[in-house]
């Protein structure tokens, strides 16, 4: 019996020409694909990667939830303002069942699938806190519980923190990371994560500054202040009327029997019962208060200036920010003037380094640390966490680093796919290459924002395109008493930028 083969003798296949026949196709293709990209004229179109962060919005006098993306997580049907705590993760509480004269209602928690979530408690809350600009935010992390009529904490994934076991939990105002607890009617603190700072044995517990690391004043019942730093130590004893912190030192401005005096945590004593008030201390020099006015002073008590200023605060090195005649300018520990008073205000931006001067509405001088102006204008955004600062220069906006570097709008917003640009009075989008994706027709427009979207404005009103230029709504909102323009798919960020919030109204 013959077996089976594929090939007899006579046909035998040619490796060799094959391969050569493989070659050949292959170098066809490219060919083709290469003629096809020098022909293709369209723009090159980038994909921006957007992070998926939730937000509250409201239409129609209801509230719901979207994605960063513009898509609806929970449909808008609730009466009351959905709360996030956390925008990065898809944890958002509910209120309901809300009864406005005895203060009584109910909370659920829903996830991105509209499940409930933490339901084995009665209550479940955000911690709510605010700065001295009234400035909204959330607690990181954490939420009220309430159980058997008391409470606790727990964590955005459902972790108990802190046992259902005080009459209060309370956010320490303007502080973050500190929470004021009531227990059998004393203070206590604990931080977020569940760590006990201060004992429940206080009549009053407030913040030293509005930094937790520089600790917190307590009270007791004989209505006496001390200070308790956030590693648990008793700095000073409660027997004080009055402290404050000096800020940038490890000293306090206290009173005690009425007698005002600078104490440190070691015990010394400086400058008792000269003046009626110490601002505070850098580098062993006071800013003190006679009066109604401010001076120099070291803690051996020589004056450095004359005590004639309006007001004076420290900015960094030798230098202050002094205010004469009703006007601003900057001084050093000699009494010199480095920068003479020729502004309305003056403010020293800590994270980006440098100082703002204003003159007027319409112009503000950037001064860096070595006293010199280096950029005149408005400025429209200062973005530590990118490190770069937005000035409005004469009729158009300009980009620079810390460094007063000027910089390309695509230098500095990498990740956008669309860039601002104007020309011949109108505003368009370029892309990375230059090529105008959008047209040079809007009368004003916003830079492509983290979630790829920009708002457009003609005619007085404003619309939104997304990241390829596409328009998402044409220009129909009226946006004249918002301060910050800012668009999430048909979504702009409400007027009330407190309340964190955007709105199709």
């Amino acid at each position: 019996m013959s077996r089976g083969k594929r090939y007899d003798s006579e046909g035998k296949l040619n490796i060799k020409k094959v391969i050569a026949v493989i070659i050949a196709i292959a170098v066809v293709i490219m060919f083709v694909i290469g003629i096809k990209k020098l022909l293709n004229t369209e723009p090159k179109s980038d994909e921006k990667v957007i992070p998926i962060n939730y937000f509250s919005v409201y239409t129609n006098g209801k509230w719901g939830v979207i994605d960063s993306k513009g898509n609806t997580i929970i449909e808008p049907k609730n009466d009351e303002m959905i709360q996030i705590p956390d925008k990065t993760k898809p944890v958002f509480v509910c209120t309901y069942d809300v009864n406005y004269n005895d203060n009584i209602y109910k909370t659920k928690v829903l996830n991105d699938k509209n499940e409930e979530l933490f339901n084995n408690y009665e209550l479940v809350e955000t911690i709510q806190n605010n700065d001295e600009n009234n400035n909204l935010w959330y607690e990181s992390n954490v939420l009220r519980v309430k159980k058997d009529n008391k409470y606790g904490i727990i964590n955005l994934e459902g972790k108990e923190i802190i046992p259902c076991e005080y009459e209060t939990i309370e956010s320490l105002k303007g502080v973050t990371n500190s929470l004021v607890t009531t227990k059998d009617g004393k203070k206590g603190l604990v931080d977020n994560s569940g760590s006990k700072i201060i004992e429940n044995q206080y009549k009053t517990i407030k913040p030293l500054t509005n930094r937790y690391e520089d600790g917190y004043i307590v009270e007791n019942d004989e209505g006496k202040l001390g200070i308790i730093n956030y590693n648990k130590k008793m700095v000073l004893e409660c027997k004080y009327d009055t402290i404050k912190n000096l800020v940038g030192s490890s000293t306090y401005a206290v009173k005690e029997n009425g007698i005002l005096k600078i104490v440190s945590s070691n015990g010394q004593t400086y400058l008792e019962n000269r003046y009626t008030d110490i601002k505070s201390i850098n580098d062993e020099i006071a800013i003190v208060k006679q009066g109604e006015h401010f001076g120099l002073v070291n803690l051996s008590g020589e004056e450095k200036t004359k005590i004639d200023y309006q007001d004076l605060t420290y900015i960094f090195s030798n230098y202050y920010i002094a205010k004469k005649d009703n006007k601003y300018g900057i001084i050093n520990t000699n009494n010199e003037t480095i920068v003479e008073f020729n502004y309305t205000n003056l403010i020293y931006r800590k994270t980006a380094d440098f100082i703002e001067g204003v003159k007027t509405d319409y112009e503000t001088d950037l001064i860096d640390r070595e006293m010199k102006v280096k950029v005149t204008g408005i400025i429209s955004e200062v973005n530590d966490e990118k490190g770069f600062i937005k000035v409005r220069v004469a009729d158009e906006y300009k980009y620079y680093n810390f460094k007063f570097e000027e910089k390309k709008s695509s230098e500095i917003l990498k990740s956008n796919t669309l860039f601002l640009d104007k020309k011949d009075g109108k505003y368009g989008f370029k892309n990375k290459e230059g090529v105008v994706i959008v047209n040079y027709i809007y009368d004003d427009a916003t830079e492509q924002n983290e979630y790829g979207y920009s708002g457009i404005k003609k005619d007085g009103l404003w619309g939104v395109i997304d990241q390829k230029g596409n328009i998402i709504v044409e220009p129909k909102y009226n946006l004249d008493k918002n301060i910050i323009v800012n668009f999430i798919g048909k979504w702009h960020i409400s007027e009330d930028l407190n309340a964190n919030y955007y709105t199709d109204n």
